[in-house]
Protein backbone atom coordinates (compact mmCIF):
# COMPACT_ATOMS: atom_id res chain seq x y z
CA UNK A 1 0.00 0.00 0.00
CA UNK A 2 2.95 2.08 0.99
CA UNK A 3 4.08 2.26 -2.78
CA UNK A 4 0.71 2.90 -4.37
CA UNK A 5 0.75 5.58 -1.81
CA UNK A 6 3.99 7.17 -2.85
CA UNK A 7 3.49 7.10 -6.49
CA UNK A 8 0.13 9.08 -5.71
CA UNK A 9 1.73 11.19 -3.85
CA UNK A 10 3.73 12.41 -6.47
CA UNK A 11 1.38 12.93 -8.97
CA UNK A 12 -0.26 15.25 -6.48
CA UNK A 13 2.60 17.17 -5.67
CA UNK A 14 2.87 17.55 -9.81
CA UNK A 15 -1.40 18.60 -10.00
CA UNK A 16 -0.19 21.65 -6.95
CA UNK A 17 2.29 22.68 -9.13
CA UNK A 18 0.25 23.08 -12.50
CA UNK A 19 -2.32 24.52 -10.24
CA UNK A 20 -0.29 26.95 -8.58
CA UNK A 21 1.07 28.22 -12.30
CA UNK A 22 -2.31 30.04 -12.53
CA UNK A 23 -4.25 30.42 -9.44
CA UNK A 24 -6.52 33.49 -10.50
CA UNK A 25 -9.79 33.19 -12.67
CA UNK A 26 -9.45 34.89 -15.94
CA UNK A 27 -12.37 36.40 -17.82
CA UNK A 28 -14.15 33.77 -20.15
CA UNK A 29 -13.26 34.82 -23.76
CA UNK A 30 -15.92 34.19 -26.23
CA UNK A 31 -16.78 34.30 -29.95
CA UNK A 32 -18.49 38.08 -29.08
CA UNK A 33 -15.08 39.17 -27.14
CA UNK A 34 -12.73 37.53 -28.60
CA UNK A 35 -11.29 41.44 -30.77
CA UNK A 36 -11.47 42.84 -26.96
CA UNK A 37 -8.96 40.46 -25.31
CA UNK A 38 -7.53 40.17 -28.46
CA UNK A 39 -6.45 43.95 -28.73
CA UNK A 40 -5.60 44.02 -25.17
CA UNK A 41 -2.84 41.49 -26.03
CA UNK A 42 -1.46 43.86 -28.37
CA UNK A 43 -1.89 46.61 -25.49
CA UNK A 44 -4.98 48.31 -27.52
CA UNK A 45 -8.32 48.54 -25.87
CA UNK A 46 -11.37 48.77 -28.16
CA UNK A 47 -14.72 49.27 -28.34
CA UNK A 48 -17.53 47.99 -30.05
CA UNK A 49 -19.07 50.55 -32.42
CA UNK A 50 -22.17 50.64 -34.45
CA UNK A 51 -21.95 52.27 -37.56
CA UNK A 52 -25.70 52.64 -38.10
CA UNK A 53 -26.73 54.59 -35.25
CA UNK A 54 -23.68 55.88 -34.18
CA UNK A 55 -23.42 53.99 -30.73
CA UNK A 56 -20.20 53.21 -29.02
CA UNK A 57 -20.58 50.30 -26.69
CA UNK A 58 -19.02 47.56 -23.98
CA UNK A 59 -19.59 45.26 -23.43
CA UNK A 60 -19.11 43.29 -26.30
CA UNK A 61 -22.27 41.72 -27.86
CA UNK A 62 -23.19 40.43 -31.39
CA UNK A 63 -25.90 43.00 -32.43
CA UNK A 64 -25.89 46.51 -31.43
CA UNK A 65 -27.79 47.46 -28.03
CA UNK A 66 -29.32 50.61 -29.09
CA UNK A 67 -30.42 49.69 -32.67
CA UNK A 68 -29.58 45.93 -32.57
CA UNK A 69 -27.98 46.59 -35.86
CA UNK A 70 -26.46 43.17 -36.42
CA UNK A 71 -22.60 42.52 -36.28
CA UNK A 72 -21.46 46.10 -35.04
CA UNK A 73 -17.86 47.02 -35.63
CA UNK A 74 -14.95 48.03 -33.38
CA UNK A 75 -12.72 51.20 -32.44
CA UNK A 76 -9.63 51.97 -31.03
CA UNK A 77 -10.64 53.65 -27.69
CA UNK A 78 -8.35 56.18 -25.97
CA UNK A 79 -7.47 55.24 -23.17
CA UNK A 80 -8.75 57.63 -20.92
CA UNK A 81 -11.57 58.18 -18.72
CA UNK A 82 -12.60 58.92 -15.03
CA UNK A 83 -13.96 56.89 -12.23
CA UNK A 84 -17.57 56.83 -11.48
CA UNK A 85 -17.40 54.10 -8.62
CA UNK A 86 -14.99 52.42 -6.47
CA UNK A 87 -14.74 49.84 -3.75
CA UNK A 88 -11.85 48.51 -1.92
CA UNK A 89 -12.10 45.03 -0.78
CA UNK A 90 -10.77 43.65 2.79
CA UNK A 91 -12.72 40.41 2.70
CA UNK A 92 -10.80 37.28 1.60
CA UNK A 93 -14.11 36.73 -0.41
CA UNK A 94 -12.08 34.75 -3.25
CA UNK A 95 -8.65 32.64 -1.89
CA UNK A 96 -6.97 33.17 -5.12
CA UNK A 97 -6.70 36.86 -4.51
CA UNK A 98 -6.02 37.05 -0.65
CA UNK A 99 -2.21 37.54 -1.44
CA UNK A 100 -3.58 41.16 -2.87
CA UNK A 101 -5.66 42.27 -0.03
CA UNK A 102 -6.61 44.91 -0.14
CA UNK A 103 -7.46 45.49 -3.76
CA UNK A 104 -9.72 48.15 -5.31
CA UNK A 105 -12.40 47.64 -8.28
CA UNK A 106 -13.11 50.47 -9.96
CA UNK A 107 -15.68 51.52 -12.99
CA UNK A 108 -14.18 53.70 -15.43
CA UNK A 109 -16.35 55.51 -17.44
CA UNK A 110 -14.26 56.09 -20.99
CA UNK A 111 -14.18 59.25 -22.45
CA UNK A 112 -15.67 57.30 -25.56
CA UNK A 113 -18.75 56.69 -23.46
CA UNK A 114 -18.89 53.39 -22.15
CA UNK A 115 -18.04 51.92 -19.06
CA UNK A 116 -15.49 48.82 -18.07
CA UNK A 117 -14.79 47.83 -15.05
CA UNK A 118 -11.09 47.24 -14.11
CA UNK A 119 -8.26 47.31 -11.28
CA UNK A 120 -6.58 51.10 -10.50
CA UNK A 121 -2.89 50.58 -10.25
CA UNK A 122 -0.10 53.19 -9.38
CA UNK A 123 -2.22 54.58 -6.44
CA UNK A 124 -2.66 54.49 -2.60
CA UNK A 125 -6.23 53.12 -1.70
CA UNK A 126 -6.77 56.79 0.06
CA UNK A 127 -6.26 59.22 -2.94
CA UNK A 128 -9.00 57.18 -4.89
CA UNK A 129 -12.19 59.58 -5.55
CA UNK A 130 -14.88 59.69 -7.76
CA UNK A 131 -13.84 62.06 -10.76
CA UNK A 132 -10.31 61.09 -10.85
CA UNK A 133 -8.86 61.53 -14.63
CA UNK A 134 -7.36 57.74 -15.19
CA UNK A 135 -5.85 56.26 -18.40
CA UNK A 136 -5.22 52.38 -19.32
CA UNK A 137 -2.06 50.60 -18.42
CA UNK A 138 -2.02 46.73 -20.03
CA UNK A 139 -0.55 43.98 -17.43
CA UNK A 140 0.10 40.52 -19.47
CA UNK A 141 -1.03 37.94 -16.52
CA UNK A 142 0.00 35.50 -18.56
CA UNK A 143 2.00 34.91 -22.09
CA UNK A 144 -1.45 34.93 -23.44
CA UNK A 145 -3.86 36.64 -21.97
CA UNK A 146 -3.88 40.69 -20.71
CA UNK A 147 -5.67 42.93 -18.41
CA UNK A 148 -6.74 46.12 -18.73
CA UNK A 149 -6.17 48.51 -15.95
CA UNK A 150 -5.96 52.07 -15.35
CA UNK A 151 -3.66 54.34 -13.12
CA UNK A 152 -4.27 57.76 -12.42
CA UNK A 153 -3.47 60.55 -15.13
CA UNK A 154 -0.31 62.08 -14.73
CA UNK A 155 0.03 65.34 -15.52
Amino acid sequence: MGHVLGRFSRVLCALKLLMDKHTKPLPRVTPDNQPFWDACRRHELLVQHCAACDATFLPPAPLCPHCLELDPGWRVASGRGQVTTFVEIHQNWFPAFADDLPYNVAQIQLDEGPRLTANLVDVQAADIEVGMPVEVVFDDVEPDFTLPRFRPVRT
